[in-house]
């Protein structure tokens, strides 16, 4: 599929929010953004997912990272498709519940960027 990009794609209010994408699982996971890659801060970010790997996407401040407001995304070779894994059933623990503000502005977010997270250029 050449002349094709995936992006991912994030719509949030910038003078509320930034995004940061972080270099690794560890930054991912406690919400460092001392050190990003790059941070956005447009409003609205197409980003382009060149290259293999897993990229890591945070929210710049702590308090919405930390509410779960971040994005990892594995970009895979196109055709090449992973062999099916088994699939096993786990046992989750029950989510922690919000404000009432972080869940409305969140989930806004977390709804723009997954609108957005695989658009293909033509």
């Amino acid at each position: 599929m050449k002349g094709s990009s995936c992006k991912a794609g994030f719509a949030y209010a910038a003078a509320q929010e930034i995004i940061a994408e972080v270099n690794s699982p560890e930054e991912y996971e406690s919400c460092d953004v001392s050190n990003p890659i790059r941070m956005y801060t447009d409003g609205i970010d197409g980003i382009p997912l060149d290259g293999e790997g897993i990229r890591y996407f945070v929210s710049g401040k702590e308090e919405s990272c930390k509410n779960g407001l971040k994005l990892h995304v594995e970009v895979m070779p196109f055709g090449n498709p992973e062999p099916e894994r088994p699939r096993v059933a786990v046992a989750a623990a029950a989510p922690t519940t919000p404000s009432g503000s972080a869940r409305l502005y969140g989930s806004s977010v977390l709804l723009l960027a997954g609108l957005w997270l695989c658009y293909m250029a033509i």
